[in-house]
């Protein structure tokens, strides 16, 4: 890397570290306390999750019917059978009290249909409500639509800091290996480096802004999650009967329809019909390696299967984002991949804590600090500079948070160096690093 490069990278990585840093620090220590969530559930709701095992148990239906006992007028939208012996089945209820993607659930006893909990589940997932309430925090600080913005930041400048400063280390200068601080941030930055990336990238996909666009891109290029067919499937399996309402007495032929078909994983979903002439749901919902997350549309005047998804026919990219959200979510290899989200958290968080204590032993005894001087852009070939400016467009449009923040971080940077103007009358001398890199 030329020194102007040099110079721009360490520019950058020094407005970035410190402005953008506190983001990092609060997306990182929530979503180390969510990766640990799984065992603390487990024994914090034993009681609703699990039952005494038996060798014979209820039908669906029979524990479906218990189920509405205890929620007279209730609406049933889905049946989550119990996946293994000694857990509960749970019973999904519309409640317009509750948010979206929330549901009143009821924890009904397979084998007496005795109901042993009633708590708010979220989201395909199913979570309980100590994790629900750490989703919460990490995705949006519980602020709503608005609280999101805080997240997305983090993950649209993570990407970018994190190959700024392997940038640097590649390029560093041997003379300052010697000093501690910054050799531990830039060892433990390489430690982390791939982590870092997968966050930004999976993080990205969900988040308000830039997650629509890549939405929108992967339909426009046939790479969207196959959808299934809610009305009776493709046009050749569609009967000919007219549209029957659905039970949830139904619940038992439906689920063995669906097993015929092949939807055997541990754990599913049976959704029953939106509306007339709509068709049951069942799904795979285990978010565990191997994925199995198959899905099938079952006729409610048949029982006949007529549709059905399959995650071995997804596009290669919407498997890729199938693994990657579950990844994130530490949910595709079980504890280890709670291990590795632990101590990849970990690591951002110190990394951060390190900048700052670099920064902190450098400052400077008045002002925001000592970064390489401005204009270093301007030491850029022209043709370079302009690939620059076409990429931080393209990127700025496509990630909009990046883009308003960098705009913004520029704005700091002219108003910065136009007090400094004012108040030197010159240009301090070029430091020979920047004070959050040594």
């Amino acid at each position: 890397m030329t020194k102007p490069w040099r110079g721009l990278v360490l520019r950058f990585h020094f407005y970035a570290g410190v402005l953008v840093g506190p983001f990092v620090l609060v997306a990182a220590l929530t979503g180390v306390l969510y990766a640990l969530t799984p065992q603390l559930e487990d024994r914090l709701y034993a009681e609703q999750l699990r039952a005494p095992a038996a060798e014979s148990s209820l039908t669906l239906a029979e524990q479906v019917d218990a189920a509405r006992a205890a929620h007279p007028g209730g609406e049933v939208l889905a049946v989550r059978p119990a996946p293994e012996p000694g857990a509960t089945t749970r019973v999904l209820f519309a409640d317009p009290d509750l948010g979206e993607s929330e549901h009143r659930t009821a924890f009904v006893d397979p084998a007496t249909g005795r109901v042993v909990g009633d708590l708010v589940t979220y989201g395909t997932s199913g979570v309980l409500p100590l994790r629900t309430t750490l989703d919460q925090l990490h995705r949006n600080l519980m602020l709503g639509e608005p609280g999101r913005l805080y997240s997305e930041l983090a993950a649209s400048w993570l990407w970018l800091v994190a190959l700024g400063g392997l940038a640097l280390w590649l390029t560093r200068r041997r003379a300052a290996a010697d000093k501690p601080v910054r050799r531990r941030h830039a060892v433990l930055g390489l430690w982390v480096l791939v982590g870092a990336l997968f966050l930004s990238a999976t993080g990205l996909t969900w988040s308000t802004y830039a997650g629509e666009n890549v939405a929108d891109l992967r339909q426009a290029l046939g790479w969207s999650t196959p959808a299934l067919h809610s009305a009776g499937g493709h046009a050749e399996h569609t009967t000919a009967t007219a549209p029957v309402a659905a039970s949830p007495e139904d619940v038992d032929r439906v689920l063995a329809s669906a097993r015929a078909a092949g939807i055997d994983g541990g754990e599913v979903e049976v959704s029953l019909p939106a509306g007339p002439g709509q068709v049951w749901k069942v799904a795979e919902i285990g978010r565990g390696w191997p994925t199995q997350v198959d899905t099938v549309a079952v006729d409610p005047a048949t029982f006949a299967v007529v549709d059905r998804v399959d995650f071995a026919d997804y596009p290669l990219v919407a498997k890729l984002a199938r693994w990657g959200i579950d990844a994130h979510m530490g949910t595709l290899f079980g504890p280890l991949n709670q291990v590795l989200l632990v101590l990849l958290g970990l690591g951002l968080v110190t990394l951060v804590v390190l900048g700052y204590r670099m920064w902190w032993l450098r400052r400077p005894t008045r002002g925001f600090g000592r970064p390489v001087p401005r204009g270093q852009w301007r030491k850029l070939p022209r043709a370079q500079l302009a690939v620059v400016l076409v990429l931080a467009a393209a990127v700025g449009w496509f990630a909009p948070v990046f883009g308003v923040s960098l705009l913004v971080f520029l704005a700091v940077d002219l108003l910065l160096g136009a007090r400094r103007t004012r108040t030197r009358g010159q240009q301090p001398e070029e430091p020979e690093e920047p004070a959050l890199t040594g």
